[in-house]
C-alpha cells in the first residue's frame, strides 16, 4: 500500500509557539540531519515553466537542509532574476562573477562562492547580466551544452554529493542547458487548480532533451508546494498530481508558509530564518526522502 501523504500543520500556529532565535545562534545543524552519502554526484534540474511554484525556494532550501546534514552541496544559479544567490546570502550585484561568466567560458572554480547558510554549501550567483545571455547563446557552437562542460570539468577536481540547478520559469536555452547539465528533474508543482497547466510541455521538452541531448536526465522528484491542507481543493490537485506522477511525488509537502516567504528578505533560507517552524521541518524531510531515494535505488 502506498505511503500516505505525510501532513503539515498550516502556518498559522508557527506564530504562536515558535520563539524568536537570538542573532548569534549556531545555525549548522548537521548533528540533528545526518543524510547517507550517495555513490555518485546526483545534478538536479529544478524546473517548471510555470512562474511562482517555488522552484527558487525549493532549489534553496533543499541545499541547505542536505548541506546542514553533511552533504557537499553547489547551487547555480541561472534565473537572471538572482533570488536564489539572494537566498543563500551570496552579494549578485550587476557585474558580479556568476552563472553568465560561466556560460562564456570562464571556468566554474573561479566563480563559486561559500554560502554563508551552512558549512559544505557552494553558490555561482546569478546576476542581471544573464538576462542577455540567451542572445548571446543563439549563435554559439554546442550552445546546449555549455553548463554541463563547464560542470564536468568542475566536478572532476571537486567532489559534491548534490548540484541544483535554479532555472527561470521558461523553456528556453539556460533551461535546456540545465536539463543537459542534469541527471535528475525535480519539479515543484503548487496546489492550485492549474498546477498540471505547462506540465505537458516541460514533459515534451524533457522527452525531447532525451532523446537528443541527454539520455541520462529522468524526471525522480515531484514535490508538491504551498499547500493549504485547510481546502479541499488543495487535496484534489493533491491527489490529481500523485495520480499522473505515483512514483515520482514525495511524501513530504511543503505547507503554504509565511515564514518560508520572508526568510529571503532577510537574505536566508527557512532553515536557518525559523528552523522550528513548519515549512523548515517539511523541507527537512522532503531532503530525507531525497537522500533515502539514492541509497534505496542502490
Amino acid at each position: 500500500m502506498a505511503a500516505e501523504p505525510r501532513r503539515v500543520a498550516y502556518d498559522g500556529p508557527e506564530f504562536a509557539v515558535v520563539p524568536e532565535l537570538p542573532d548569534d545562534i549556531e545555525l549548522d545543524v548537521s548533528r540533528e540531519t545526518l543524510f547517507p552519502r550517495p555513490r555518485d554526484t546526483r545534478i538536479f534540474v529544478v524546473a517548471n515553466q510555470k512562474g511562482g511554484v517555488g522552484k527558487t525556494t525549493t532549489s534553496v532550501n533543499l541545499a541547505v537542509a542536505l548541506a546542514q546534514g553533511g552533504m557537499r552541496v553547489l547551487v547555480i544559479d541561472l534565473d537572471p532574476q538572482g533570488n536564489a544567490s539572494t537566498a543563500l546570502g551570496i552579494e549578485h550585484r550587476e557585474g558580479t562573477p556568476g552563472s553568465f561568466e560561466l556560460l562564456n567560458g570562464t571556468p566554474l572554480a573561479e566563480l563559486v562562492q561559500p554560502s554563508p547558510e551552512a558549512k559544505g554549501l557552494w553558490v555561482v550567483p546569478a546576476t542581471i547580466d544573464l538576462a542577455g545571455a540567451e542572445i548571446g547563446l543563439v549563435t554559439a557552437m554546442a550552445r546546449e551544452s555549455k553548463l554541463l562542460r563547464a560542470l564536468n570539468a568542475f566536478l572532476a577536481a571537486k567532489e559534491m554529493d548534490y548540484v541544483f540547478i535554479d532555472c527561470p520559469p521558461s523553456l528556453g536555452l539556460l533551461t535546456v542547458n540545465a536539463l543537459v547539465a542534469a541527471n535528475e528533474l525535480l519539479l515543484p508543482i503548487q496546489a492550485e487548480y492549474y498546477a498540471l497547466e505547462g506540465v505537458t510541455q516541460l514533459m515534451r521538452t524533457l522527452e525531447s532533451v532525451q532523446r537528443d541531448l541527454n539520455n541520462r536526465l529522468r524526471l525522480t522528484t515531484v514535490l508538491m508546494t504551498m499547500v493549504d491542507a485547510r481546502t479541499n481543493l488543495a487535496a484534489d490537485v493533491e491527489h490529481e498530481i500523485r495520480s499522473y506522477f505515483p512514483k515520482q511525488t514525495l511524501v513530504a509537502t511543503i505547507p503554504r508558509s509565511v515564514r518560508i516567504a520572508e526568510a529571503p528578505s532577510y537574505g536566508r533560507s527557512v532553515l536557518t530564518y525559523q528552523r522550528a517552524s513548519v515549512g523548515a521541518q517539511a523541507y527537512v524531510e522532503a531532503a530525507r526522502e531525497i537522500a533515502l531515494a539514492a541509497v534505496t535505488e542502490e
